[in-house]
């Protein structure tokens, strides 16, 4: 079951969602321009879609949640080596600096979608 977090920390996880998506947005623009490859990235930009609004349907009781059950769990493993790669970007980041806790935080948010994820796969 999913844990229950505060409405602050609710905020703060849609606020970094929404933060990485406009980065990635604006990565796949300037990928595009310049004819690069932007499969991986669009795969990645989905499955911050994807998360974000089962996020939304979890904590809002969203009627519809919009994706099917493959969706959710190719976002899922895209998620998890999102996570995995962000994790390790802390690691070269000082304790205290703003860089760090935009990346504690988006690790947060990462950990609570998979979990949202995973209560979905359990209600389809």
């Amino acid at each position: 079951m999913m844990e229950t977090v505060s409405e602050t920390e609710q905020m703060q996880s849609i606020e970094a969602f929404q933060s990485v998506i406009r980065k990635s947005e604006n990565a796949l623009q300037n990928m595009t321009e310049k004819g690069a490859n932007t499969s991986v990235l669009e795969k990645r930009l989905h499955a911050l879609c994807v998360s974000l609004h089962v996020l939304g349907y979890i904590w809002n009781r969203i009627p519809e949640q919009g994706y099917s059950r493959l969706e959710i769990t190719e976002a899922r493993h895209v998620m998890n080596k999102l996570l995995a790669s962000v994790e390790k970007m802390i690691e070269k980041t000082a304790a205290g600096t703003p860089q760090r806790t935009l990346l504690e935080r988006r690790i947060r948010a990462f950990q609570l979608a998979v979990q949202a994820m995973d209560e979905v796969g359990r209600i389809l």
